[in-house]
This record gives C-alpha cells, sequence and structure tokens, in this order.
C-alpha cells in the first residue's frame, strides 16, 4: 500500500533535523568562540554514521514493516528483522571507530632497561656494580618504566563493546517508532475506510426504504381515489389534482437527503386534503401546523407514514372517528403528535410495513437523537415523535 503524504512528510522532516544537527551545533559553538572554524571531515564522519541508520530505515520501512503492518506475516517479519539486527552488529563490531579499546604496547621483553652508569669507565679494574655489595641492584620488572606494564590487558578485545550495545539499541528504537507511525496511519486509513463502507451501507439502505415508502403511500392514495370515483366523480378528479401535486415532491424531492420543512409540510397538508375529500363529516380532521417555518432541513416522507396510518387504521365508516396531527418547531428540535381513533377491527399489522421502515430511517439517521412513543390503547392510537432539525 502506498504511504500517506502526512507519514513520508513525518519522516522527512525527523531525518532532516538528523543531517542537520552537526551544522546546529556548530553554529551553537560559533556563538561562545567566534575563532571557530566548521570542520566538515567532523561532520561527514557524522553523517556517514547517519548514512547507515537512514538505509536501514529505508530497508525496514518499505520492505520490512510491511510485511507486519498491511500483509500480517509476523514470522517473516520478525525473522528478517532479527537477521537485519546480526548483520548491523557485525557491521558495528567490525567498523569499531576506536579500534582496541585496551591500550596494547610492546611486550615485557622489548622494553629498554635505564642504563646504569659505567664506573668502569673511571676504574677499569673495578668489579661490576651488582658485585659490589653496596651496588645499586639491577632493576626489577615492577621497578621503574615496567611498572606501568603491570596491569596491562594484552588479551583480545571484547566481541561487542558499549558503544556496539548502544546503537543496537538506537537501531531498535528507530525500527519501533517506524512501525508505531505506520500502524497509526494504517488504522487511521481503516477507520477512514470503515466510515465510509458505513455511510455508503447507510445510503443503500435509506435508498432501499425510500423505494419501498413511495409504492407503499401510492398504492393507498391510490385506492382512495378509486372509492371516490363511485362515490363522487368531482372529488375525485380534485384528489387527482392533489396526487399531480404530490407525485411532484415525491418524484424530485423524495430521493434528497433533505428537502426544507416548509416543503414537507406542505406536502402534508395536500394529503390531508385529499383525505377530507373522502371522508364525511362523520371523520373529525384537525391539523395544527406551524405559520411561521423556519429554514431548516428534514429527511423527506418522514412523517407522513404515521399520517397514513391513522387515515388507513383509525377511520371508521360506522361511527364517529377522528384523527389530529400537530406539528411545532422549538429552537432545533422539531415536535410530531399524531393521535386517531381505532377501526372496530383491530390492526393486526401494527403500522405495516410503513411503520417498519420509518423506525430503520430513523436509526439509521439519528442514532440515539431521537425519541419516538407509541401508545396503543383501547379507544385511541397516538404516536409521538421528537427529531432534530438540521
Amino acid at each position: 500500500m502506498k504511504q500517506s503524504k502526512q507519514e513520508n512528510l513525518i519522516y522527512l522532516a525527523v531525518w532532516g533535523l538528523l543531517f542537520a544537527a552537526p551544522l546546529l551545533s556548530f553554529y551553537v559553538r560559533t556563538m561562545s568562540d567566534t575563532n571557530l572554524a566548521l570542520d566538515w571531515a567532523e561532520v561527514f564522519v557524522v553523517w556517514r554514521k547517519f548514512a547507515v541508520y537512514l538505509l536501514l530505515f529505508l530497508i525496514h520501512n518499505f520492505f520490512l514493516a510491511p510485511l507486519l503492518v498491511h500483509q500480517r506475516k509476523r514470522m517473516v517479519y520478525f525473522a528478517m528483522v532479527g537477521a537485519l539486527l546480526v548483520a548491523f552488529t557485525a557491521y558495528q563490531c567490525s567498523h569499531r571507530p576506536d579500534g582496541n579499546r585496551f591500550h596494547q604496547g610492546p611486550p615485557p621483553h622489548q622494553m629498554e632497561r635505564p642504563e646504569a652508569p659505567d664506573h668502569r669507565m673511571e676504574r677499569p679494574d673495578a668489579p661490576e656494580p651488582w658485585d659490589r655489595m653496596d651496588a645499586p641492584q639491577p632493576p626489577q620488572a615492577h621497578d621503574g618504566p615496567m611498572r606501568q606494564h603491570e596491569f596491562r590487558h594484552d588479551g583480545p578485545p571484547p566481541i561487542v563493546g558499549e558503544r556496539d550495545i548502544m546503537a543496537v539499541l538506537v537501531l531498535i528504537l528507530m525500527l519501533g517508532a517506524n512501525l508505531g507511525i505506520k500502524s497509526y496511519f494504517r488504522s487511521r486509513d481503516d477507520r477512514k475506510r470503515l466510515a465510509e463502507l458505513e455511510r455508503q451501507n447507510l445510503e443503500q439502505q435509506l435508498e432501499y426504504l425510500r423505494y419501498q415508502i413511495s409504492p407503499h403511500f401510492f398504492m393507498n392514495t391510490l385506492n382512495n381515489i378509486h372509492a371516490l370515483v363511485d362515490i363522487d366523480p368531482e372529488k375525485a378528479k380534485d384528489t387527482i389534482l392533489e396526487l399531480s401535486k404530490m407525485m411532484r415532491f415525491v418524484l424530485y424531492e423524495g430521493n434528497k437527503q433533505g428537502v426544507p420543512l416548509s416543503r414537507e409540510l406542505e406536502f402534508i397538508r395536500h394529503y390531508i386534503a385529499l383525505m377530507q375529500l373522502r371522508y364525511t363529516d362523520k371523520v373529525r380532521i384537525d391539523v395544527s401546523l406551524p405559520v411561521d417555518v423556519p429554514d431548516r432541513q428534514i429527511p423527506p416522507l418522514m412523517l407522513i407514514t404515521f399520517i397514513e396510518n391513522a387515515f388507513k387504521h383509525g377511520v371508521s365508516y360506522q361511527h364517529a372517528s377522528f384523527v389530529e396531527v400537530k406539528v411545532s418547531v422549538e429552537g432545533d428540535e422539531l415536535h410530531f403528535e399524531c393521535r386517531n381513533s381505532k377501526a372496530g377491527v383491530p390492526n393486526e399489522e401494527k403500522g405495516g410495513v410503513g411503520l417498519a421502515n420509518v423506525r430503520k430511517r430513523l436509526n439509521l439517521l439519528y442514532g440515539k437523537d431521537y425519541t419516538l412513543s407509541i401508545h396503543d390503547v383501547a379507544d385511541v392510537y397516538s404516536v409521538e415523535l421528537n427529531i432534530p432539525l438540521s
């Protein structure tokens, strides 16, 4: 997978600061000593050490880390990182800048003894100085210049020194930081992809629900018109005009994420007007909609399902019935209430497909930010809905 621009910028900034560190150090020293000259040989020595780490970083970043972060090949990753650490340790031990840390001078038998004064030059017949009882004795191995070799270490240096261990630890920390940064960006990309998949799934579900709601609504409306054709043909004509206005709203506004609240309320007025053409005075229909509608958005066809169910399952031709619809806006929240009488035949569908779909839409759109209360008592069926407005 390709690295993000943010990840590459982080690496570029860190390595840029590292390679600029020797020059910055020289600049700081010149602040206190103006006669100090830039020693490019010293800078190149530091850069050469950094170049080794940079090479290992690039190998790990582009070849090894993706094995663990993207491909989940843990065994292969740790095996190759272990081999990389072994190779770096061998290189570090064979390129020590200070060589053998233990001083090795010439062996003791090659050390020059101090010359004793030759008294024979004064007296040729004099005995050797060390033959005399009062003469100084020959220098011993622990006297004079030889004493400095008393604590010598003439064996081979250790295989891995302190600097070698520190260099390996620095490399491990560098690889760990690289792995952490890459894992962070991988998890961030995964969260973005998951959010995108959830958004696409949400859109597909909403599209499916809208597809179900529209035919369900038109099927009931056409049944109403069919009933009016036999009862009152003139009212049926007016109903068809109202239906054309409603169809225009459904076709051009129903597939949007949100519509103006005023358009949704206008759609509700047309629907209730259509229902009033069908029923007699025995059906009391009370509607309370706000006059001053704020410029807010609401999902299309969200409220009409409850009103449709109220007319479908709450109106009886045998006895007096009622349907009450009330919509109000308080701040950033819309309050919807719908009450209706219950028909003589119990409703086994509990709202049917339309109500089930509107519940799903509410869950998908608002999560826990809405409240829906349905009260089904002996003679009255009521719905209360509170949703936030955007």
